[in-house]
């Protein structure tokens, strides 16, 4: 190996060099001010993969609808990995509920779905002085038509497959760092 390849060796980084926060740090710590609502999420897999992105992007919550699996849980901590100890959360029976106490909260209410009039993720602009909920539908039902009516507009992922959506932890993955990124950039 030459001395210039050798010079600009890309080792990876050791856990010290990560700097990751403590849990008590992360609760501690301010958050984005961005919900999240799984509204009858199936999948115990995509649940712990919410709570795993959520954690990466110090998210303030996430609202567990429905049928949707709650922890502590076996199957959601393999893919959460400890994300929900640090990530805070709480259980809603029906969405509608999670949405009446975010709106009461003054909170923004955005579906992630495919509809006639859906912002496409790319266009759509976050108002910095607004707290967001983004509500992430059923694998196979998406969000159901009664939640979308309660949400101020919905929120589409631009695709041009053979395939009409991505899997929910996938969606929620590009949504948040998205969203994410137009927070952290300065104006």
């Amino acid at each position: 190996m030459s001395n210039s390849a050798q010079e600009h060796k890309n080792e990876k980084l050791s856990m010290d060099e990560l700097q990751r926060i403590s849990v008590e740090e992360f609760k501690q710590s301010a958050k984005f001010p961005l919900t999240v609502i799984l509204d009858n999420v199936r999948s115990m897999n995509n649940v712990g993969s919410v709570f795993r992105t959520a954690d990466a992007f110090r998210i303030e919550h996430i609202c567990l609808c429905g049928i949707t699996a709650q922890p502590p849980h076996k199957e959601i901590e393999k893919t959460a990995l400890g994300a929900t100890e640090s990530v805070s959360w709480s259980y809603y029976p029906d969405t509608h509920e999670a949405i009446t106490h975010l709106l009461n909260n003054n909170y923004e209410i955005y579906a992630v779905e495919q509809t006639k009039n859906s912002i496409a993720l790319s266009s759509f602009q976050i108002n910095k002085s607004k707290k967001i909920a983004l509500i992430f539908g059923n694998e196979v039902m998406g969000v159901k038509q009664d939640i979308i009516d309660r949400s101020h507009a919905t929120i589409e992922i631009p695709q041009f497959g053979t395939k009409h959506s991505l899997n929910i932890s996938v969606s929620a993955g590009i949504v948040l760092w998205h969203l994410f990124y137009q927070l952290t950039q300065k104006e």
